[in-house]
């Protein structure tokens, strides 16, 4: 599609050389005499780039400048200068003007000045589409759920993303910890700084300080040139130190130390140098217990744990799982070029039915991996991985009819009847059937009273 380019000047001659020009050169261009035609058909028609005179009777090119301003005109403004007008020129880039050409002028300069304004459009649009794409990707709505727990740990994210808190998120493996993170960053005050992630436990520790904290030229073998670590790549943004409780003893007590003073030193360096980073960390592991058994450091616990959060393994959300299958249909059928495939009634089952011991992530690599076997617009059983068929915990569940397609009234049909063929199976024992269903005892009694099933 072409850039639609409106030229204004009074002089008619320029006026046509630049119209024919610009056509020649592959814009869609239009001519006005004066900054009130101009600002007619501009209200009328959008355009893409504006190049304005200064100088014009009715209406000048400052004046167009303002008006088009307070009337909401869009497109990229240029202004067109004579000699001794470079002062009013640089009067309208500061209200709002782009750039400006002198006259007289080359062709190649108008043109110059045409793309770099095209070039700075496009990285505009594109960084807004970034940013919506982030706001997608990492906003509470991509934590999908409608747990009641869950819904608790978006309060708790809400409240602590615009302080620099240092958070704690705990959970098995594969239940979003590093998600949550990116949650509390894109969603607070920090969002415009970096987000820096490094797995504690997959780096080498005697590579981990240096990755951390950064080193100077000299200080061991391989030490070429200074290198910055990743406290100073986060600085003014977030760290997060993914399996923290895999971090040796050795490093916990530097870690402290930064935590605790705000500053870093370098490995080999004499200086500190100051860092402004909120620490998000997280585990897998029962840090309490590493604590108790000197695996930790019981201070440097107490200052990453400020604020701590914990997510429920899937198991203890299983009502969570039509949502999230989905939520990851939708993403993965987008990427593979296969949207609007959905999962069919016998398979959503085995997929509701399953303990999912690795959680969300686990689910994702599934439905991923489904999809790509799956020929039809429906998803089956026979795609499924075959540790799913004969998990769920037994007999047929009843879905609702073919004509009421809710999946929030599927999801409490299908929980409702787990429940009661766990109750049944276990002789009404709540103890025994919260074993059977996979989650812990207190969130069987918050469902059956959910559910008024007490």
């Amino acid at each position: 599609m072409k850039q639609r380019v409106l030229v204004i000047d009074d002089e008619e001659n320029l006026r046509h050389m630049l119209w024919a020009m610009l056509r020649k050169n592959g814009y869609h261009a239009d001519e006005a005499e004066n900054g009130e035609r101009a600002l007619a058909m501009a209200r009328e028609h959008p355009y893409d780039f504006i190049i304005c005179d200064i100088r014009m009777p009715v209406l000048d090119g400052l004046g167009f400048l303002r008006k088009a301003q307070e009337a909401g005109i869009g497109g990229t403004i240029i202004m067109m200068s004579a000699y001794g007008t470079i002062d009013t020129a640089l009067q309208c880039m500061k209200e709002g003007a782009y750039d400006y050409v002198s006259k007289p002028f080359r062709n190649d300069e108008v043109l110059l000045v045409l793309k770099k304004a095209e070039e700075r459009e496009r990285l505009k649009t594109e960084n807004r589409r970034l940013r919506a794409e982030i706001g997608r990707e990492y906003s509470f709505g991509a934590i999908v759920s409608r747990n009641g727990r869950m819904r608790e740990i978006f309060e708790l994210i809400r409240k602590v993303c615009d302080v620099k808190t240092s958070v704690l998120v705990l959970g098995e493996s594969g239940t979003g910890k590093e998600l949550v993170a990116k949650a509390i960053h894109h969603n607070g005050s920090r969002r415009d700084g970096p987000f820096v992630a490094v797995n504690c436990g997959a780096i080498p520790e005697n590579l981990l300080e240096s990755e951390l904290f950064g080193h100077v030229r000299g200080a061991f073998t391989d030490a070429a040139a200074d290198r910055a670590g990743l406290f100073e790549e986060a600085h003014g943004g977030t760290l997060f130190l993914d399996e923290i409780g895999d971090m040796p003893p050795s490093l916990q007590v530097k870690l402290l130390r930064v935590l605790q003073e705000g500053e870093v030193r370098r490995v080999g360096a004499e200086r500190t140098t100051k860092v402004d980073v909120r620490v998000i960390s997280a585990t897998s592991r029962d840090l309490e217990r590493e604590v108790a058994e000197g695996r930790f450091r019981e201070d440097l616990f107490f200052r990453l744990n400020v604020f701590g959060i914990t997510l429920p393994p899937l198991r203890e959300r299983l009502e969570d799982v039509p949502l999230l299958a989905a939520h990851f249909l939708e993403k993965h059928g987008t990427a593979l070029g296969r949207p609007g495939v959905r999962v069919s009634p016998e398979a959503l089952r085995l997929l509701a039915g399953y303990g999912w011991p690795g959680n969300v992530r686990e689910l994702e690599n599934c439905i991923e991996r489904s999809l790509i076997l799956c020929d039809a617009d429906v998803l089956g059983p026979e795609a499924l991985p075959d540790a799913l068929r004969g998990s769920s915990i037994g007999g047929a569940v009843v879905y609702p009819e073919e004509d009421h397609l809710s999946i929030k009234k599927a999801e409490e049909r299908l929980e409702r009847e787990f429940i009661r063929r766990a109750l049944d199976k276990t002789n009404g024992n709540r103890t025994h059937a919260a074993r059977l269903l996979e989650i812990s005892h207190r969130a069987l009694l918050y469902k059956l009273k959910e559910y008024g099933m007490e």
